[in-house]
């Protein structure tokens, strides 16, 4: 029987190793932005097109390569970091599996450029699908510019897999912000296609965060740091009152290594606690210094996972610094020991009433007015409705007025309208053969999502004008993500233009959606980041998904009964009107059999 084990071509080992290490244009974007940072550069830029997929290329002042390591780089598993097992456990650098580059010219149309700086020339060398297609002596600058044509050309099946350009886009943006709040002192610079999206220059992390974010940033920071025998943590967490509903703005560092971590991640949570809105999540850049060899980055092919050999002690240190730089800040609640809070004795002790002292303390208008209404109370002749004598006993009995005690509105004359309100949640319809139950935000959800996936598929919606038009910054990030989806927002009845670096003008929002156009186009644009975090669904999609969410009716809100009746009927208009765009059930159905069931009837 003939021998059916055989080595592997290095062309398709490239490839299938690509799979794990290139798994989108933004992982090849932290690949050759980290090699930068290693070879010592100072400026990095990071030029993209139609967001990676056509063109991405980085360039910097780094040391360079000479032409045999620019040939090498190319090879699977060369690489600078590691000569013995042992450098495994002492790595501070960031690429060094020595996969990166010859992962990346296995699926794409790839060109080095890359000169030393005690050479008068470089070195020039294209690749296509591993194979290396030209080697040139060239004229070029100190450092290494690595250009990315056409990621996954070889492989269809792969490029069909890549989401839209907001998204893809998105994640190159994340990349890009973690590697610069890691290295705040190396001037970054993005462009996309031919637009300059951040110019950062060096300086101190804050000043760092504010130029990634924005403005808004620099009255919520709170700076953080605790340091042991073990580990040392620094850098800023956010004001509570400032946290958002969506992920994406929290950052933890190991020696400069972006990474993920669970169990750190609810060490900060947990030091929220009592603090934050369920559902909240708040801003952090937290640094972790910790000798090396206690650590093991070498557990994930995207190095983002990362194991301690003592967890317990680190989230201990981490629970710490987060908790006191709240404190330290008056962000989170302090006992004050010298504050008395024994109310009674002090008003007994200082011949206090209760009115004179609470009219010191919190004010006169509030306290008198409610003293005021109480005390009517127990006047005797009071002609509260809230009273009704009882003449048998001569006491008083306490009425509150409900729809028990009066004619019921609810009871109506054949023909007229059944439904009614129920909790300020539920709509109560009757229906010839029993009892509907309608979840108002769910049913209205429903209405309005399809009302936006068609004005999204070719219909679009009207705008109603502003009379005094909003100026909104945004961060780099958040503005490119509305550039790239700026017709289906005006689809949805949005008017805006672009006014300043990454601020827009908003003029219109959708006709007959109540709320400032400002806090409308920022939820919309948070809710859609939240679905992009937890859902993988297309963009038309979830954007009308994320605008029916912002703009429904909510619980507790009261509807007048044409409100109602318009909501039903819109509902029942519907092409799916049993579930909202999230799967609930829109409605409940209790069949007249049932209820007379439980009158034994």
């Amino acid at each position: 029987m003939p021998d059916i084990i055989k080595l592997l071509p290095d062309s398709i080992a490239n490839q299938i190793a690509a799979g794990e290490v290139v798994q989108r244009p933004a992982s090849a974007v932290k690949e050759l932005m980290e090699n930068s940072i290693d070879a010592g550069a100072t400026e990095i830029k990071l030029i993209v097109k139609e967001a990676g997929k056509v063109l991405i290329q980085v360039i910097d002042n780094g040391q360079g390569m000479s032409e045999t390591d620019a040939r090498m780089s190319l090879e699977r598993h060369a690489t600078s970091k590691i000569r013995t097992a042992e450098d495994l456990f002492k790595l501070r650098t960031m690429g060094f599996r020595g996969e990166a580059l010859a992962s990346i010219a296995a699926v794409s149309q790839l060109e080095i450029k890359t000169r030393q700086p005690q050479n008068d020339l470089g070195t020039s060398i294209v690749v296509e699908g591993s194979e290396v297609k030209k080697q040139d002596p060239i004229a070029c600058e100190v450092g290494t510019s690595i250009s990315i044509k056409n990621l996954f050309y070889n492989i269809p099946a792969r490029r069909n897999f890549l989401k839209s350009n907001p998204i893809e886009m998105r994640h190159i943006m994340d990349e890009f912000h973690r590697l610069a709040l890691a290295n705040p002192e190396i001037t970054f610079s993005l462009i996309q296609g031919d637009e300059l999206i951040y110019e950062l220059t060096p300086g101190k992390l804050s000043q760092r965060i504010v130029s990634l974010f924005g403005k808004g940033y620099q009255q919520q920071l709170a700076a953080a740091q605790e340091e042991t025998d073990l580990v040392k943590i620094t850098g800023y967490v956010g004001r509570p009152e400032a946290a958002r509903k969506t992920r994406g703005e929290q950052f933890i560092f190991v020696n400069q290594r972006f990474v993920r971590n669970n169990y750190l991640g609810h060490a900060i949570s947990s030091a929220y606690e009592g603090l934050l809105p369920d559902g909240n999540f708040p801003f952090y850049v937290l640094f972790i210094e910790i000798d090396p060899k206690h650590i093991d980055v070498n557990v994930h092919p995207t190095k983002t996972e990362i194991k301690f050999d003592d967890e317990r002690a680190v989230y201990g240190v981490m629970w710490s610094a987060v908790r006191q730089a709240l404190s330290v800040h008056h962000l989170a609640p302090a006992l004050d020991f010298y504050a008395d809070v024994n109310l009674t004795s002090k008003l007994s002790s200082q011949g206090l009433n209760k009115e004179t002292y609470f009219d010191e303390q919190f004010g006169s208008a509030l306290f008198k007015s409610n003293l005021q209404n109480w005390e009517k109370v127990f006047e005797e002749e009071s002609n509260s409705r809230l009273f009704d004598k009882v003449e048998s006993t001569g006491t008083k009995e306490l009425r509150f007025e409900s729809a028990m005690n009066q004619t019921s509105s609810l009871i109506q004359s054949e023909g007229e309208t059944s439904s009614f309100q129920l909790f300020q949640k539920y709509i109560i319809r009757a229906t010839r053969n029993g009892l509907m139950i309608i979840d108002q935000q769910a049913a209205h959800e429903r209405v309005l999502f399809e009302k936006y996936m068609s004005q999204l598929k070719g219909n679009p919606g009207n705008s109603q004008q502003s009379l005094f038009p909003q100026t909104v910054s945004f961060s780099a990030a958040d503005f490119a993500l509305l550039m790239e989806m700026e017709r289906e927002i005006v689809a949805l009845g949005f008017r805006f233009e672009v006014f300043g670096k990454n601020a827009l003008l908003i003029s219109g929002s959708p006709a007959n959606v109540s709320g400032n156009e400002k806090e409308l186009l920022e939820g919309l644009l948070e809710q859609f980041k939240k679905n992009q975090t937890e859902l993988h669904i297309p963009l038309q999609e979830n954007l009308a998904r994320a605008l029916a969410r912002r703009t429904s009716i909510k619980a507790g809100q009261k509807l007048l009964t044409e409100e109602i009746e318009g909501l039903v009927g819109g509902l029942f208009s519907c092409s799916t009107p049993n579930y909202s765009p999230e799967g609930k059930p829109t409605f409940f159905t209790f069949d007249s059999s049932k209820l007379d069931s439980y009158f034994n009837r």
